[in-house]
């Protein structure tokens, strides 16, 4: 037999919204609340016998709970509200049942947007105080104080939270996850882990990265070295249990970046930026500040493993390590010297290293392609790298011959910290196998014989914790066996005197790009390039870190002879050679004499370069057994003819370039005889065209050949084969 309900209709609900669905609208705001405050989700599922007796049958009912566990402050992120909104926009709902209004929504744009879609769709509005009609004015405007009084309820509850929490942080007594190396005492107080291994190896990580200087040089020393961070449980079935973990690389960030590691207490190092953030997520947004950002920075506040000045050079040093433009980036292993601290004088950005791939990747060049790759222009300034390699390196290396003695002695004593580490390490972990191994015989000692259900398990025990120890033992004197050995006190005298040679130790095969990169980053700041397109000079600047300043002007190799910058004097002193009737090889000799220097990689002129530059002037050599010049000159252009030379320098073009294009039907010319000189022929208008030619981009012709040929091919006709 079926209890009867008693129905008492509220005189603002009509028959139209009888027809229509009563929807109940259940939401915890966590799932804490779901299990610790089950009494308010009852009395919220209740609400099905409430709308049954405002009129509505059972079956119509509907009972909208996928929100469950979901904050109201945002309907990002919750199914359940859009699909209420959703049923009220196609016209299914007749009343909207909630315990309260925050239940719907606790943020005034969410609330007013569903008040308008009921407004609209004439759908009704319930809870525990009665019923509202949001067309109504009047019920609107109470709606809209209710929705406002329960943005400003979460508000208050937030603010009151959030202000104690950071009372209790500015005392140093807001409870913060301890990290590998701490743990809490019984009274709540950060202490050092009371396990010395644990100890030893976090202020190896540190040692190893002030020495590295990269977190991936760390992590290859740890992994090569079979080094492992103590990890304690935090789980309450854990009880605070050691554990042994293999390093990561982000393990090693956060470890290095946590300033407890520095005695700092620290709260609000990460803070929600809300233009960061998305909606319906609430763990994102979150951005790193500098600690003068920091909501509470109390120093020697727990025991430290590094100072703060450490902990601060620590953290430029990983930001100076990401490969992004405005930052030098961490040291490669490539050839070239000055990567990531040469700028361009012109625009001020950062010069990138190419290597020449053609040439086994020997050859490097700096260039600045700023302009080039953002905005399709022609780049500032290109350069042969060894050049500029040199010149720094001497510098270099004269800076830092008066400290290479106690640089020396600072590295040895390094070196020995380093063994000292490592073998800290090894005595601990055999230690521990040590202690396990003995545990594990006094736990099967200690059982009856007889009970051989609980003796066969811990003889296994002790037997895994005995080839445990054995494996580790082996380990370490493979270890000792291939670690390099001590050096003896002959040995080293004689790096203290291989130090006072410094220009050697910088040059041996032993010392590779990486170590030199280093030692350049820590004496110099900054290095900039400038100098013009055409011309061989170019102008170097070093800012070292002390704040001084060495500037110099270096030669570089230029592609082509008209790039020199004393080509008008090289062209004069030939002319003259010619007139005076001398051979190539006595021009030679007096070009060299006189400081004259020719384009690429040459520093001294021979007979053959000599005559190059001749006949682009115009000028001839006998073939007379002396070889001497004839004072005769064949003029550039006689008519519409022109000489190789002469039109490449009315375009201004390499010769060997234009004499590719006479090859490539390009321009016309003709051979005056069987292996002798060519001329070409260019009027005003044919000399037009070659100079647009000139000025196009790389591969537009070629483009504009495919293209030609692309739509001949679609306007060739079809031809049918129409034969039976």
């Amino acid at each position: 037999m079926t209890a009867s309900i008693e129905v008492r209709r509220h005189h603002k609900i009509e028959v139209n919204h009888l027809d229509r669905l009563a929807i109940v609208y259940v939401r915890q705001s966590t799932l804490a609340q779901l299990q610790q405050h089950q009494e308010s989700t009852r009395l919220q599922y209740a609400l099905v016998h409430h709308a049954a007796t405002l009129g509505w049958a059972p079956e119509r009912v509907l009972v909208i709970d996928d929100d469950q566990g979901k904050s109201g402050t945002s309907a990002a992120g919750r199914p359940g509200f859009t699909r209420l909104v959703t049923e009220v926009s196609l016209g299914h709902v007749g009343l909207i049942l909630g315990i309260e209004m925050s239940r719907l929504a606790r943020s005034n744009r969410d609330w007013h947007h569903l008040l308008e879609v009921c407004a609209l769709f004439q759908t009704l509005i319930g809870d525990t105080d009665g019923i509202y009609n949001p067309a109504d004015y009047n019920d609107r405007l109470l709606l809209g104080l209710k929705g406002t009084m329960s943005e400003a309820e979460l508000h208050i509850l937030k603010n009151r939270m959030h202000q104690g929490k950071l009372n209790k942080a500015r005392r140093g007594a807001l409870g913060t996850p301890t990290p590998s190396g701490y743990l809490r005492d019984v009274y709540g107080q950060i202490q050092l882990d009371p396990d010395e291994q644990v100890q030893q190896v976090i202020r190896l990580i540190f040692r190893k990265f002030e020495e590295l200087g990269t977190l991936h040089a760390v992590l290859h020393y740890l992994v090569e070295e079979r080094i492992q961070l103590g990890v304690r449980e935090r789980t309450r079935a854990g009880g605070g249990l050691l554990t042994w973990r293999r390093p990561n690389r982000m393990t090693l960030q956060n470890l290095l970046h946590n300033p407890m590691y520095a005695g700092v207490y620290a709260y609000g190092r990460r803070q929600v930026d809300p233009k960061k953030k998305l909606a319906g997520r609430s763990s994102t947004g979150r951005v790193t500040l500098p600690p003068s950002q920091w909501h509470v920075l109390l120093k020697e506040h727990v025991p430290a493993y590094i100072s703060w000045e450490q902990y601060q050079q620590n953290v430029a040093r990983m930001a100076a390590n990401r490969n992004i433009a405005s930052l030098s980036g961490a040291p490669k292993r490539g050839t070239g010297l000055l990567s990531g601290v040469l700028r361009c004088g012109h625009c001020g950005h950062r010069m990138v290293v190419s290597y020449h791939t053609a040439l086994g990747g020997s050859a490097l060049r700096y260039n600045c392609i700023r302009q080039v790759s953002d905005y399709a222009g022609s780049p500032c300034f290109s350069c042969t790298g060894a050049v500029v390699d040199h010149w720094v390196t001497a510098q270099l290396l004269e800076a830092l011959t008066p400290v290479s003695v106690a640089l020396s002695l600072e590295a040895q004593a390094a070196l020995n910290r380093d063994r000292e580490a490592l073998d800290q390490h090894w005595h601990a972990r055999l230690e521990r196998a040590h202690y396990e191994a003995e545990r594990a015989a006094r736990q099967y000692r200690g059982v009856e014989p007889e009970h051989r259900l609980v003796a066969r398990s811990l003889e296994r025990a002790w037997e895994q914790a005995l080839e445990a120890e054995r494996t580790l033992k082996e380990e370490y004197e493979r270890h000792v066996h291939l670690r390099p050995r001590q050096l003896t006190p002959a040995e080293i005298l004689q790096v203290q005197t291989l130090s006072t040679a410094l220009p050697a130790l910088w040059s041996a095969s032993t010392t590779t790009m990486q170590d030199r990169k280093e030692v350049l980053r820590l004496v110099v700041k900054q290095i900039t390039l400038w100098g013009a397109v055409n011309d061989e000079r170019m102008d170097v600047r070093i800012e070292w870190q002390g704040g001084n300043v060495t500037g110099g002007q270096l030669i570089r190799p230029v592609a082509r002879l008209d790039q020199v910058s004393t080509y008008a004097e090289l062209c004069a002193r030939v002319e003259a050679g010619v007139t005076q009737e001398k051979t190539a090889l006595e021009m030679a000799d007096e070009l060299n004499a006189a400081g004259l220097r020719p384009p690429k990689r040459r520093t001294t002129w021979n007979a053959a370069q000599v005559r190059s530059l001749a006949q682009r002037l115009g000028l001839r050599f006998s073939k007379g057994t002396d070889g001497r010049a004839v004072p005769s000159r064949r003029p550039p252009r006689a008519g519409d003819w022109w000489t190789l030379d002469g039109l490449a320098q009315r375009l201004n073009m390499p010769v060997v370039t234009l004499y590719g294009w006479l090859h490539r039907d390009i321009v016309k010319g003709e051979q005056l005889k069987q292996g002798g000189t060519w001329r070409i022929w260019a009027d005003d208008a044919e000399v037009r065209r070659l100079q647009v030619l000139r000025a196009e981009p790389i591969g537009a012709r070629q483009h504009r050949q495919w293209v030609s040929k692309a739509t001949s091919m679609l306007e060739e006709p079809e031809v049918r084969d129409v034969s039976p």
